[in-house]
């Protein structure tokens, strides 16, 4: 048998030995003289019995049973507390906190240790039974048997708990309801057999594309459930249905017979939708049903906006698969002007959309672009268009600069480098002309990527720009940390035409901030005179903005005959008043 002994107590623990001794020779006894060393044990080895002495120094033998529970410590032995007291509340209390007996030290005899060992033992045996069978009934009622999902008991408690919690902390809750489109045509032709094969397989593929913090659940036949929680917005909903139905795509291949499936989803939010757990059932339920009335194999949201606005997104990125094929992009040229004398040093890029639809704004159809990953080859033609253009207007001034977009998305692109330099090489742009501008929501992504990306483009020659400077985070660290050389001060910080004492304030203190950083300073959004004149005053260096010059496709730019007429294209600029 092998024995753990616990207790400070040198004589006492030489006692118990040989009384362990005389029961059996072979026992094998291991020693230990406090709890903590007793528990970094226990964690390495199991034992049959640990006789644990109640008074230790620093912790006494309740404190080890709480911290096998607080810790987890998977006991795999009888426990037997020895203490010299007789206190009946004493021996009770320790019972309940998890010894299998107790037995007073004065009493100790190869006899009475013995049996409370059998005891013990014995009580030990019949708890792990009991916590072996309550967790195979507990299973039985919250597992279904089939797909090993939570079932529908457990899903409506889950349910139930997620919107309580929920309304206190002030989160949104989704809920995704679905069944599987003619799946009753699988049992009737195939069989019950093949249909709980196709569950299984359905489910299957389902899990691959969740994060696996769901509650994922079977409601019964072909019906399931997705809770997902702490939802920020609706287009997080979205994706997963989208997953969900592109994952079913692919037949299903059973018995040699190739099965198609697809399914119905209904999204309901909370609290949106509803404000408790049955009512925010009952509206997916009716969004289900709307989605199989509008054809099946799609989802569709309770709420009328919503699907509306789920609708117009949807349009516009099948659109968006479609518009580099169709050439409806095109890039539009911002001048940049230096501020001293308002000649022209460059262009900004700017992605213009024209779609079967209409004009498109950015604002709209970019956010959608990164979530879709399209942004990487619409970013991939930026990069190219943008390179030829300024390889035909440095023929004239090999001074120009131009500037370009980088949505964060890009930066975890892996192609992304090679594309550059390949475009660079072809319309061979010298790299220090190129300058990439990055908000600082690519930089709060830590991943090693990001990094690397934006210092490999620095070491290639190229030069980093900070756009939207002074709004979101404007996290000072990102100056330090990444090589930065031009800070663009976002126009949303510009004076409104009159006075406006506070912004001006600020951008004065930002713009001595970047001076004493030495980095360059580019004002956007200057639009009246009030501001050119700021920006005069403060030494900034380049401007942009309506007052100069509105953004122009390169044929608008090349109808004014800027290189017929100058022979330096940084001749002009707008006059000054």
């Amino acid at each position: 048998m092998n024995i753990f002994i616990v207790d400070d107590d040198q004589i006492d623990r030489a006692h118990i030995k040989r009384m362990m001794r005389r029961i059996d020779s072979a026992n094998c006894i291991t020693e230990a003289e406090d709890v903590d060393s007793a528990l970094s044990l226990l964690v390495k080895q199991n034992f049959d019995v640990v006789l644990l002495d109640y008074s230790m120094p620093r912790k006494n033998g309740l404190e080890f049973l709480k911290e096998i529970q607080d810790y987890k410590i998977k006991k795999h032995s009888a426990i037997i507390m020895m203490c010299t007291s007789e206190q009946e509340e004493l021996a009770l209390h320790c019972l309940q906190s998890g010894a299998h007996d107790f037995i007073i030290k004065s009493d100790v005899t190869g006899y009475r240790l013995r049996r409370a060992i059998l005891a013990a033992q014995t009580r030990f045996d019949m708890e792990t039974e009991l916590k072996a069978s309550y967790a195979k009934v507990k299973q039985l009622a919250e597992q279904d048997n089939l797909t090993k999902l939570a079932n529908r008991y457990f899903f409506d408690e889950s349910l139930k708990l997620t919107v309580a919690n929920n309304e206190r902390q002030q989160h949104k809750t989704a809920l995704l309801l679905f069944d599987l489109d003619h799946f009753k045509y699988v049992n009737d032709t195939h069989g019950h057999d093949v249909g709980d094969i196709l569950l299984q397989k359905v489910v299957h593929r389902i899990h691959t594309c969740l994060r696996g913090t769901e509650t994922f659940s079977r409601l019964g036949g072909d019906e399931f459930a997705i809770i997902l929680n702490h939802v920020d917005k609706i287009a997080d909903a979205e994706k997963v249905a989208f997953r969900i139905l592109n994952v079913l795509v692919k037949p299903f291949c059973i018995n040699h017979a190739k099965i198609n499936m697809a399914a119905s989803i209904g999204i309901s939010i909370y609290p949106d939708n509803a404000k408790s757990a049955s009512d925010l059932f009952k509206k997916a339920d009716i969004a289900m049903y709307k989605a199989k009335k509008l054809g099946r194999n799609q989802f569709a949201f309770f709420e009328d906006e919503m699907q509306k606005q789920f609708l117009k997104r949807y349009r516009i990125e099948n659109e968006l698969k479609q518009a580099l094929d169709k050439q409806q992009f095109e890039l539009f040229y911002q001048p940049v002007f230096n501020c001293e004398n308002r000649n022209i040093t460059g262009f900004e890029a700017l992605l213009r959309w024209h779609s079967d639809q209409g004009i498109i704004s950015p604002e709209i159809f970019i956010p959608i672009a990164e979530e879709s990953r399209l942004i990487k080859p619409i970013g991939r033609w930026v990069i190219k268009q943008a390179c030829r253009q300024i390889s035909i207007w440095q023929r004239q001034n090999p001074t120009l600069t131009m500037a370009i977009n980088l949505s964060p998305i890009q930066l975890l692109d892996s192609t992304l480098l090679l594309h550059i330099k390949h475009c660079m090489k072809k319309y061979q742009v010298d790299p220090q002309s190129i300058e990439f501008e990055i908000t600082e929501t690519a930089l709060l992504d830590d991943s090693w990527q990001t990094q690397a990306i934006i210092n490999s483009l620095s070491e290639l020659g190229c030069k980093i720009a900070l756009d939207d400077f002074g709004t979101g985070f404007s996290s000072l660290s990102h100056l330090h940390h990444f090589p930065i050389d031009t800070v663009k001060i976002d126009k949303s910080l510009m004076p409104s035409e009159g006075v406006d004492f506070s912004n001006e304030k600020i951008i004065h203190g930002l713009v001595i901030m970047l001076q004493y950083l030495n980095l360059n300073i580019v004002a956007e959004g200057v639009e009246f005179k009030s501001h050119l004149s700021m920006c005069q005053s403060l030494n900034i260096h380049k401007l942009q903005g309506y007052l100069l010059s509105k953004p122009m496709p390169c044929e608008e730019i090349d109808k004014m005959a800027l290189f017929a007429t100058y022979p330096n294209i940084v001749n002009y600029a707008v006059q000054p008043e």
